[in-house]
């Protein structure tokens, strides 16, 4: 897509992404090798803090959903950060979700949607993606969802 296509979507949708973010811990929030981008995992934030939760617990999968789909907007702005311009995105290669969730709960993949759902609907095609939804007994932060992309791009 256009670098100016992508722009009125995320306009449509009402997303302004946000400055890179300062990394929490030793890693860089992303590295570009040739042609694919790997950007660190991003945990859910909810008003500026870590977006706290169990799936399972004492958090839904709708709510779940949400806080991939803000990570999913995290992303985006690191990846713009990274390019320059996310219409250099050739396409998002691999999404990788953490849930952080109970030993009985199953809907990672349904958690992980708002996060596929959202990258297709502003990259198009680019932002189809193969992908992996995990259960994990805790992420950084007690936050709810971590999720890491590679995405392969033009220069």
């Amino acid at each position: 897509m256009s670098s100016s296509a992508i722009q009125a979507k995320l306009a449509e949708l009402g997303i302004t992404l946000p400055p890179l973010a300062v990394p929490a811990a030793a890693y860089l929030p992303f590295v570009r090798t040739g042609n694919l981008v790997f950007i660190s995992g991003h945990i859910a934030k909810k008003d500026g803090k870590p977006w706290v939760g169990q799936l399972g617990k004492d958090t839904d999968t709708a709510t779940g959903q949400a806080a991939a789909r803000a990570i999913a907007i995290d992303l985006l702005g690191t990846l713009q950060a990274a390019t320059g311009d996310l219409g250099k995105v050739v396409r998002i290669v691999k999404v990788m979700s953490l849930v952080n969730s109970t030993p009985d709960f199953t809907e990672q993949h349904l958690v992980t949607n708002g996060c596929s759902e959202l990258l297709a609907a502003v990259l198009g095609d680019a932002g189809k993606h193969a992908r992996s939804a995990f259960g994990v007994a805790q992420i950084p932060m007690g936050a709810c969802v971590e999720i890491e992309l590679i995405a392969e791009v033009r220069d």
